[in-house]
């Protein structure tokens, strides 16, 4: 007995269908089945996938979705319309004109008809029939809901309704083996329905999950949607465990008896045959002028641009030789000629055509990014800023001429801008033929984890426990299978087992799909006619299929990305542009400026792209770069690989002379050279496969992308032909091999040094405007982060430690955002709390008539309707008074009274303005003055409290300021030094409790709560469990500053500290006195590393005990026993020197 399942749901029906494409399509096969249909709810998210895997299997994919019907009109949005409820309905693609019209429907369904759902309605049905064949679905579906509501009758009007609109042969009544008892029934009248309409039934089991085993997770499954608990009683689940891909013998058993029920499987599979054509990139029209083809013209304007470029260095004072501009000349026809000869010009002036209007509106668009950066023709046609001959990047790593795949040019726009340009291309080539790509959000290991324990409501801490064990990054296989920790709690915890096993089974499931943040299709025809849309969870219009898929279907994806820094360098040069009259050309500005790079090398980065990081200033301290090559270099060293490996002390050892330059073979020194003998790029391992091997620049990048994503059958084919050319040059072949080895090793730690360039332009102009103009590029940023009160408090702590003075906000100097006066910063009034843009823009309008005299003055003057009275407060509590009033407090204790004041003064004058005919209201203009010395004054702790409630951080001062002698030398950490920290690290910190947040755990339902601690460069969150809360809640709520002891939690939502202990700052000392501990990783290790700490130790000896850590590569941690005699004193000094030597989490207070 053969059968075919024609509804089922995948992850895709999101955290409705349980099942993954992959183990779908290997089921099918075990159990024997031809074909499968896959009908996700509203949704063809999953098709691509599903159609590759299956035709790979070779089962015939059935291409289908279970959509919402609605009986009104798909634009009727109201509570009427919801309640009306939607019907469900089962189409299949018969053919490709079927599939087309899917496509249609269901992004109709999401653009025009979404009201809680995606819905469709008889007109679009009846526009986009064609191809399709109709099952009448489960007992949502029209045909049972009219049955069970209006009876047999009504029900065969809606049938041939159904046969009028798809075609007789194309609705079938849909009968399912689910075991409901209310499903049997109505399956009995489908059958009589059926003979009476004279209707084929056609057997399914609308699955949702693969084996009945799988129910309980799918019932876990539910309640993550529904956000319920597994033991609540009144909630959706599904009655019986039925929902499963059952056997051809199961679904005999059920309905054999049945005419027709499983041969009309076989009919529909039979019938549906769609042939996706997919890889072929439909790229977009782009009309060139004059006639010309899009080859012509890109050869036109790549030449002349060329030509621009090179007079541009000459008047630079950087004349090229001829032979070098032959040079460029030579790199630029080659490119063109591979560009034209795989059909790529129109993709290049399509960018090159949105990056024009951007720079003509004045939208910043950074240099480059990516590979790009080492295209010649993307430079001279200005999709670029990086000359890729001057940094030796190579085209082949960007455009590989053997292989054909779409160039992938990757642009950053300033983030005020990136939305217009967007417009833009909508409007240039369609709206219905452009737009954004969907991001599908999947479930992560320890996510899985805590959100399986909160549905199975076990105690929080329990669960947060299970969820730290599994490391940062692995999956939970992995995990169960090498984690001693979790082995043997599975085998002895019984609820600890269940939530793994759950967990496993729903990670990696489709939990939300919403906008990539940069991706963007745009087609010469509509979308929808290869690609459905979907309206995501924020309301957003997207792709349904993700980025691979999209390219896969024939889309041609372009990034469009939003870079913060692009919008605070433009901030900036305008700054300058008003204060110095300055017009700043950053392309212009030299690369080799010493007051850049001692800014750079002194580790004043706080600003600077890419380098604000304590990591990365710590590398660029230890690189000290004297020119730009350091810089691109530093940006690619600084990643996890080249950090752990000793390939970055290797570079900074060689750089600064303590370590002789090597090279493998003589050949190297020119490939090598700028990177002191250190194979830093991926760039280089091509170049070496070049020189060494005799390999083309094409099979170089062959060679590059398997070393990188590490292809083990390429790299067999890769090592045997590296060898040979090696050999065949003259190279021995024992050292060929060592180098061979070399390269292979190097897959993780290689970068691309196009991005690495294009990103260092970006690093340097922004040390550049902060190393001439500080003032103007920190109010910048401070604009920009105007609405993040932690950056602003990091920020502002930074521009006091350098000298910069913050002025607070004031009611007659303010602007809206951050300006500059008098090589001050003064703060916007925007950024004060309940002050919006209208109160604002009447307080400018007022004081055109001159500056406020004092507070009275300004309630007397101020539109009062647009500046109430709490943003009255709130301009007080800020500070906003203080240059016109001398107590905050008295102002704020007499609004009452000033209020009341004013507008009986206002009331009296326009009676006096109304007396026309009285000959009333002569005098000059009155002013009002109110005694406020009698109203009580703050105190400093109330003034710090009402300032930070009105701003979000302390401005003219911070409670912790005064207790900064007291903690120093104990260790403690910044909230911003802690965020560098790894798992598990024992920390303090000090500060004062900006927001606290109760809760009861679920267990015990004991008080325990989560803080968020502020100190001078930010806020960190503490969680304190039930007994440390007991013990120290009246510290925390207390206002003053105290230290929190404990232990990082470091996940992908977040940094926290699990706190173990609350000190007052008066008993740090005392009760923080504890030993040192300097860890050592093998990675790090050699003799002179070593030797440097135990003389830093001798220089600062204290009062501490030291303990010295030594953790293998296999993670076996050593403790070495030191003598008594051996202590230190725990300034911040010796920290930062132990770190340069041995990496940032290289020694902590314990």
């Amino acid at each position: 007995m053969s059968f075919v399942h024609l509804h089922l749901h995948t992850q895709y029906s999101l955290l409705d269908g349980l099942i993954k494409m992959e183990d779908l399509v290997t089921r099918v096969k075990e159990l024997g089945m031809p074909g499968v249909a896959v009908t996700d709810h509203g949704s063809m998210m999953g098709v691509i996938q599903f159609y590759e895997k299956a035709l790979r299997e070779g089962i015939k994919p059935i291409l289908g979705c279970e959509i919402y019907v609605t009986p009104g009109s798909r634009f009727e949005k109201n509570t009427g319309a919801r309640e009306e409820g939607l019907f469900h309905l089962i189409l299949l693609a018969e053919n490709n004109e079927g599939y087309r019209n899917l496509l249609k429907l269901v992004s109709r369904s999401h653009v025009e008809g979404y009201y809680y759902k995606p819905r469709v309605d008889r007109e679009l049905l009846r526009e986009h029939s064609k191809g399709l064949i109709a099952l009448s679905s489960c007992l949502q579906g029209e045909v049972p809901v009219t049955i069970s509501r209006s009876g047999m009758k009504k029900a065969s009007q809606v049938v041939e309704e159904y046969k009028d609109i798809f075609g007789k042969d194309s609705f079938f009544l849909e009968i399912q083996a689910n075991g409901l008892p209310e499903q049997m029934k109505m399956n009995e009248k489908l059958v009589e329905l059926g003979k009476k309409t004279g209707t084929p039934v056609v057997g399914t089991n609308d699955c949702h999950y693969l084996r009945k085993e799988d129910h309980p997770i799918h019932d876990i499954l539910l309640c993550l949607q529904t956000g319920r608990k597994v033991s609540e009683e009144n909630r959706m689940r599904f009655e019986t465990e039925e929902f499963y891909l059952k056997s051809p013998e199961e679904m005999e058993k059920e309905f054999g008896h049945v005419e027709g029920a499983l041969k009309n499987t076989l009919e529909i599979f039979e019938r549906c045959n769609v042939t996706l054509e997919l890889g072929k990139p439909r790229i977009p029209d782009f009309t060139p002028p004059n006639g010309l083809s899009t080859a012509e013209y890109l050869e036109r304007i790549a030449r002349k641009g060329l030509d621009k470029r090179l007079k541009e260095k000459e008047e630079a004072g950087f004349p090229l030789s001829e032979e070098r501009v032959k040079e460029y000349k030579e790199r630029l026809e080659y490119e063109l000629s591979v560009i034209n000869r795989m059909g790529f010009a129109g993709y290049f002036l399509i960018v090159m055509d949105f990056i024009q209007y951007a720079r003509n509106r004045g939208i910043p668009v950074g240099p480059g990014r990516g590979s790009a950066a080492g295209s010649l023709v993307s430079y001279a046609i200005g999709i670029t800023e990086v000359d890729p001959l001057e940094f030796g990047l190579l085209f082949e790593r960007f455009l590989n001429p053997d292989r054909i795949s779409l160039p992938d040019i990757d642009v950053d726009f300033c983030k005020e801008g990136r939305d217009e340009v967007i417009r833009y291309v909508e409007e240039k080539y369609g709206k219905e033929n452009v737009a954004q790509i969907c991001a599908v959000g999947t479930m992560q290991a320890r996510a899985a984890i805590r959100d399986v324990g909160r549905v199975l409501d076990l105690p929080y801490g329990d669960v947060d426990r299970m969820a730290k064990l599994v490391p940062q990054g692995m999956d939970l296989k992995t995990a169960m299978e090498t984690v001693p920790q979790i082995r043997d709690l599975i085998s002895r915890d019984e609820r600890a087992r269940k939530v793994f096993q759950t967990a496993l089974a729903i990670e990696g499931t489709c939990r939300h799909a919403s906008t990539h943040a940069a991706g963007v299709v745009i087609s010469n025809s509509p979308i929808t006619d290869c690609v459905p849309l979907l309206r995501n969870s924020d309301g957003d219009i997207t792709t349904q299929f993700d980025m691979v898929d999209v390219e896969k279907a024939g889309l041609v994806k372009f990034d469009f990305l939003g870079l913060k820094t692009l919008t605070i360098i433009k901030y900036t040069i305008e700054l300058v542009k008003k204060i110095h009259g300055k017009e700043i050309d950053l392309k212009k500005i030299p690369l080799d400026d010493e007051k850049v790079y001692e800014l750079l090398r002194k580790g004043d980065t706080k600003g600077v792209f890419q380098c604000e990081s304590p990591g990365f200033t710590d590398l660029l301290v230890r690189i000290a770069p004297s020119r730009f090559s350091e810089l691109i270099d530093a940006i690619a060293l600084y990643r996890p690989g080249p950090l752990q490996s000793g390939m970055v002390d290797d570079y900074i050892d060689r750089k600064h002379g303590r370590k002789k330059i090597t090279y493998f073979f003589p050949q190297l020194e020119p490939i090598l050279k700028d990177t002191y003998g250190v194979i830093v790029y991926q760039e280089q391992v091509m170049k070496i496969a070049q020189a060494l091997a005799g390999y083309s620049m094409s099979e170089a990048d062959s060679l590059r992308k398997a070393i990188g994503k590490k292809i083990a059958s390429q790299m067999a084919e890769h090592e045997k032909k590296f060898l040979e050319g090696c050999v065949k040059n003259g190279i021995a072949r024992d050292k060929a091999v060592a180098l061979w080895n070399t390269i292979k090793g190097f897959g993780e730690y290689g970068f691309n040094k196009s991005h690495s360039a294009a990103y260092a332009v970006i690093a340097y102009q922004t040390a550049y405007l902060k190393a001439y103009y500080p003032v103007e590029y920190l109010c910048a940023i401070l604009t920009y982060e105007s609405g993040n009160t932690d950056k602003l408090s990091q920020y502002i702590n930074y521009c006091r430690e350098s000298g910069i003075k913050i002025l607070p906000p004031d009611v007659n100097e303010s602007d809206e955002v951050f300006t500059v006066s008098d090589g001050k910063i003064r703060f916007g009034l925007a950024a004060i709390k309940n002050v919006g843009i209208s109160a604002i823009e009447a307080i400018k309008e007022a004081r055109q008539e001159g500056p406020f005299r004092d507070l009275v003055d300004f309630v007397s003057r101020v539109d009062l309707r647009r500046v109430n009275r709490r943003t009255i407060e709130s301009l007080i509590k800020a500070g906003a008074f203080d240059t016109i009033e001398s107590s905050r407090g008295r102002c704020f204790a007499a609004l009452d009274e000033i209020l009341s004041t004013v507008q009986r003064e206002k009331r009296k004058r326009d009676e006096r303005q109304m007396d026309l005919f009285g000959g009333g209201g002569n005098g000059g203009e009155h002013r009002l003055t109110i005694d406020l010395s009698s109203y009580p004054e703050w105190t400093d702790k109330e003034r710090m409290f009402y300032e930070r409630e009105a701003l979000g951080f302390y401005i003219t001062g911070h409670p912790l300021e005064k207790h900064l002698k007291e903690i120093e030398g104990l260790g403690i950490l910044t909230a911003l030094e802690v965020r560098e920290k790894r798992h598990g690290a024992s920390v303090a910190v000090a500060g004062v409790t900006a927001e606290i947040r109760e809760r009861l755990t679920r267990r015990e339902q004991e008080r325990m709560c989560t803080v968020r601690l502020e100190d001078l460069t930010g806020s960190i969150e503490l969680v304190v469990f039930p007994q440390v809360y007991r013990e120290s809640e009246a510290i925390i709520k207390s206002g003053e500053p105290y230290i929190a002891r404990g232990t990082v939690e470091a996940s992908d939502r977040g940094v926290k500290i699990i706190v173990k202990e609350i000190i007052p700052v008066a008993e740090g000392r005392e009760r923080l006195s504890r030993e040192i501990i300097i860890t050592i990783f093998e990675e790090y290790y050699t003799k002179e590393k070593l030797e440097k700490i135990l003389k830093l130790v001798q220089e600062m000896s204290g009062d501490k005990e030291l303990k010295i850590r030594f953790v293998s590569s296999d993670d076996i941690v050593v403790d070495i026993d030191l003598p008594d005699t051996l202590t230190v004193s725990p300034r911040r000094e010796f920290f930062t020197r132990v770190r340069s030597v041995l990496g940032y989490d290289a020694v902590e207070i314990c």
